[in-house]
Order: structure tokens, then sequence, then C-alpha cells
């Protein structure tokens, strides 16, 4: 089955351990998935190496059997592992070309741009989408740039023909203003993961989504 990329959904769920109120991974990421999220990335920044690949082929296992496109962020090894259907990198990391010359023609290459230069270098490059952002203030990146606001999304949406997803500081109370804005596809961590109710969190979010559009 061909992954699904930004704008073929809705929600860009990721995960992390610290702001999932002490619940299981498989919960959350089953939970996720059984609300009808099809992109999941799993993010842990703290975990060692074969942790994270232990929960990697745990959360393999699940996208796969709902049919959802498997991100891993950073660890291209693990990704690769993993059989993971995409990696997401940034600024920093790998370059994309050299990236690609790790997973191949058929795993996708996300990476994160924060200005229009990066944008058109990273399509230049040979990545299958961006992340667009961070669009508000956000505290669940460490190492998290200053937030670029709405008038870097405008550009994308007006001048880039790739797939794009917004991210940063994005909930369910400002999720509408990014939908109006050109984002088809958004990605959200702690309103999502750190959410009582996760499934009545996801059908809020898709609700305020859908009525911005």
């Amino acid at each position: 089955m061909p992954a699904i990329l930004p704008g073929e959904t809705d929600i860009y769920a990721v995960t992390d351990a610290r702001l999932s109120l002490g619940r299981p991974l498989a919960f959350v990421a089953e939970t996720l998935l059984n609300a009808g999220v099809r992109i999941l990335q799993y993010r842990e920044k703290n975990l060692k190496a074969g942790k994270m690949l232990e929960e990697c082929r745990l959360l393999r296992g699940l996208t796969r059997e709902s049919g959802a496109c498997f991100i891993v962020n950073d660890h291209i090894d693990i990704a690769l592992l993993a059989e993971a259907d995409g990696v997401h990198i940034g600024q920093e990391d790998l370059p994309v070309a050299e990236a690609r010359r790790l997973v191949g023609p058929k795993m996708l290459i996300g990476l994160s741009t924060h200005d229009p230069g990066q944008a058109r270098a990273a399509k230049a490059a040979g990545a299958d989408y961006i992340g667009v952002g961070p669009i508000f203030a956000t505290q669940t990146k460490e190492d998290a740039v200053a937030p670029v606001g709405c008038g870097y999304l405008d550009w994308v949406a007006r001048n880039m023909d790739m797939p794009f997803v917004a991210i940063g500081g994005i909930k369910e109370h400002n999720i509408a203003e990014v939908a109006r804005r050109g984002a088809r596809c958004c990605a959200l961590v702690s309103e999502l993961v750190g959410a009582r109710d996760i499934a009545a969190k996801v059908a809020a979010v898709r609700a305020a989504m859908r009525q911005a559009l």
C-alpha cells in the first residue's frame, strides 16, 4: 500500500511519552489509529536506541494493521530497521540527498522548514513533504526554533506545489486559523497524546478543521 502523504489526510499525530499521562505507547497509538489518524510519527528524544527500535517495531505493526503511515523522527537507522514508511529530519540532520542514499527511493523523507529558502531547497533536494513551522510557540521540543507565525504558512500555501504539514503549538482552539490559511494537514503532539479522551479530542480537532474550510 502506498504511504500516505500530508494533504491526503488531515491529522499528523506525533508521540511524546512525557506528555501521555503515563499511558503506555501501545494504548496511545491504538487509540489514535482507531480514531482515524492516518499518519503517526514516533518522536522520543530521551530513550536509548534499543528501546526506540522496540517501540518502533510495535508501532509498525499497529500502523500496518490499520493502514496508516508510520514515520520515524530523526533516526534513519531505526526507521530502516523498523521498516517505517518514512523518516522526518530537521535542518541540522543529514541533508536530504544523503538521507535518500540511505533509505532508497521508496521511503518518504520529510524535512522541517522555517522559511521560504528552506522550503525551496527541500523541494530541489527531493524531499517528499515539508514541515512548516513552528506556527505558534511550542514546549514539546527542547530545541525548537522561534515561532515563524502564519506568514510563512501563507507563503507556502501560495507558492509551494508539494505536500506540507503545519506544525508547532497547534491546538483545537487555533487549528481553524491554520486550516483557513491553507494547511490541509496539521501535526499535533500534546493536544492529542495529552488529552484525557484521545478519541474525543481527535474528533473535536477534525471538526474544527472542517468548519474552517
